[in-house]
Formats: structure tokens, C-alpha cells, sequence
């Protein structure tokens, strides 16, 4: 597809709309259209997934998946940002369908109101082409990796905790450059933490613009992997220390012996 086709197949408002992407060599019109035919499952509603959904639906993903199964409160707002203090008590995926309806009307938005787990996750899964994880708990993260690991689709997970914040891309699927398996989340935790070891949000509380800083990471990524731009965070996990405003990015691998 030449540059004149892929833009024509972009209505005239998208055109205005996504402007800033088209004019960027690396996205152009072909880019932009990638970004139109995606399909895009995001895990949660909440700290993360309200700026995983809020930008992603503004780069113009065709279709954005939304697993939740709660409902927004007042304490929320202080950081869930794609709710307002008028979506109180409203079901999380009517709240965000309405902002996202606000925000980008070219955009189709799939609600699932339910708690993804280990028997639904894999048919959800392989509905989309792109799955990011803002979940907050270790039993959702497990079920939606090994998913992605079994249907073979990209993931992008990050996890908040007070003032800092983690990102990485798994494709356990595919082989490195060296021929071995890329790693999977469970090669970089093997186990999840006993209960109670890490405290919740609302046992240690979180400070709002973090999850803000790294759920707008995890949207890059996932613009970066559609898109085919960059070098995504498989292999590398991002550490973010808000207190110190300090970014490092380790490397992992894959064990020798899985399973």
C-alpha cells in the first residue's frame, strides 16, 4: 500500500484528527492505518488502564476490549482519571465507553463486565490482536500472561506500588536474535509473593500521577508494537522511581528449563 492509498482510506475528519501522527515518517498514513485495524483487549478500568484507554483510543484504535467488573467510587478519582465524579457508582465499562465515546467517535469499544480468569481468559485472548495488563492483582497477571504465552499474542504489563512502577513486553512465542525463546512472565516471577506479603492500593495507598506515568508507558508500547516502531520492552523490564524521578531498564531472559 503506497502513501496516497493508505491515507485514502482515512475519512477526512481522521485525517485532521490523527495529523500529528500522519506527518511523522515512522507512522504516516500506513502506520496510522495499522493503528485503525488493531484490536486492543485492556485488562482493568482503573489507575492503569484509565491512560492505557484514554490514549489509545486518541492514537485511533480501531477497537479497544475492556475487562472490568466494578464499579467507580468516589476514592477513584484520584487518579482512574477517565472517570468523573458524574460516573460515581456507575459499572467501570459504562463509564469508560462513555468517555471514549466523547473522546474519539471513530473508535468501537467492546465492554466485557466480568473478572478474567483462568477458564475465560484464552477465549477473550484470542479475540484481539494486543493485550495490555492493568490489573492489580497476581492471580489476573498469571492467567493473562500464560493466555497471551498459549494464543500468541503480544502483552504489555506494568504494576504501580506507592511511588514506583514497572513496564515490560512479553512474547514468549517468538525466538531472540540468538535463536532462544524471548522470556515469559513467569520466568521473570516465577511465583507469585504469598498473600498478604504486598499490600493493596488501598492498604498502602498510591500516589495518582504514577499510575498516569507508567499506564501511558504501557499505551507507547503497545503503539510501538502495532505500529511496528522502535524497539518494545521484550526482554527489558522499566523500573520507574517517582520519589528519586529516576528510569532504569534491566534485562531478563528466559530459564533453561520451563515448566
Amino acid at each position: 500500500m503506497n502513501k496516497h492509498e493508505s491515507l485514502a482510506a482515512l475519512s477526512a475528519d481522521e485525517l485532521e484528527r490523527y495529523a500529528r501522527h500522519i506527518v511523522l515518517p515512522e507512522i504516516g498514513g500506513a502506520g496510522q492505518q495499522k493503528l485503525k485495524r488493531a484490536r486492543v483487549l485492556v485488562i482493568g478500568a482503573g489507575g492503569l488502564g484509565a491512560p492505557v484507554l484514554q490514549y489509545l483510543a486518541a492514537a485511533g484504535i480501531g477497537t479497544l476490549g475492556i475487562i472490568d467488573d466494578d464499579t467507580v467510587s468516589l476514592s477513584n478519582l484520584q487518579r482512574q482519571i477517565i472517570h468523573d465524579t458524574a460516573s460515581v457508582g456507575m459499572l467501570k465499562i459504562d463509564s469508560v465507553r462513555n468517555s471514549i465515546e466523547r473522546l474519539n467517535p471513530h473508535v468501537t469499544v467492546e465492554p466485557h463486565h466480568l473478572r478474567l480468569d483462568r477458564e475465560n481468559a484464552g477465549p477473550l485472548v484470542a479475540r484481539y490482536d494486543l493485550v495490555v495488563d492493568g490489573s492489580d492483582n497476581f492471580a489476573t497477571r498469571y492467567a493473562v500472561a500464560d493466555a497471551c504465552a498459549a494464543e500468541a499474542r503480544p502483552l504489555v504489563t506494568g504494576a504501580v506500588g506507592r511511588f514506583d512502577g514497572s513496564v515490560t513486553v512479553l512474547k514468549p512465542y517468538e525466538s531472540g536474535p540468538d535463536g532462544t525463546s524471548q522470556p515469559s512472565y513467569r520466568d521473570l516471577f516465577p511465583e507469585a509473593p504469598p498473600e498478604g506479603v504486598v499490600p493493596s492500593c488501598a492498604e498502602a495507598g498510591i500516589l495518582g500521577a504514577l499510575t498516569g506515568v507508567i499506564g501511558t508507558l504501557q499505551a507507547m508500547e503497545a503503539i510501538k508494537l502495532i505500529t511496528g516502531i522502535g524497539e518494545p520492552l521484550v526482554g527489558r523490564i522499566l523500573l520507574y522511581d517517582a520519589l528519586s524521578a529516576r528510569f532504569e531498564t534491566m534485562r531478563y531472559s528466559a530459564r533453561k528449563h520451563r515448566g
